[in-house]
């Protein structure tokens, strides 16, 4: 089989401001958590903008510590174009360090374990490369924010 290799190219890198945790309890597939996202910006090569009021990370907190991210919320270009943007991934690590992250406290990247995977829609047509774009991230989480550095797999 002919091997087709797999670059990353730098798309972004995104600041998304949260409100704080909206904890639902324990559900049948784990806890249940909503957190929703307030304003943020992006800035990179090709794409940069703010990012709009609205949506949420519902996410799954698990027995093991570990949380399963699923979030889905609005962009808007320097330039004015709309985009949607959907996000899954996971984040853990050891207890200790899920604890400090759990009280807010500011945690080396390099200690835990985030990574999305990130999907766009949008009608725009300066921006339908986007529709056919798979991109990957490496994620941080901060006391009312999470940042996260996107590459488009080419």
């Amino acid at each position: 089989m002919e091997r087709h290799p797999m670059n990353l190219e730098p798309l972004a890198s995104f600041h998304v401001e949260l409100d704080p945790i909206l904890d639902l309890g324990d559900s049948p597939w784990g806890r249940r958590r909503v957190i929703n996202i307030v304003g943020g910006s992006f800035e990179g090569p090709r794409l940069s903008g703010v990012v709009l009021p609205g949506g949420a990370d519902w996410q799954v907190v698990h027995a093991d510590g570990a949380i399963s991210v699923d979030t889905r919320y609005t962009l808007r270009t320097h330039d004015g174009a709309l985009l949607y943007i959907s996000t899954s991934g996971v984040r853990h690590g050891p207890p200790e360090v899920l604890d400090r992250l759990a009280r807010g406290e500011e945690v080396d990247p390099s200690e835990y374990y985030f990574r999305l995977f990130c999907r766009f829609e949008t009608g725009d047509g300066r921006y339908l490369w986007l529709n056919r774009t798979l991109a990957v991230a490496s994620a941080a989480r901060a006391a009312s924010a999470v940042r996260y550095d996107a590459y488009a797999l080419t």
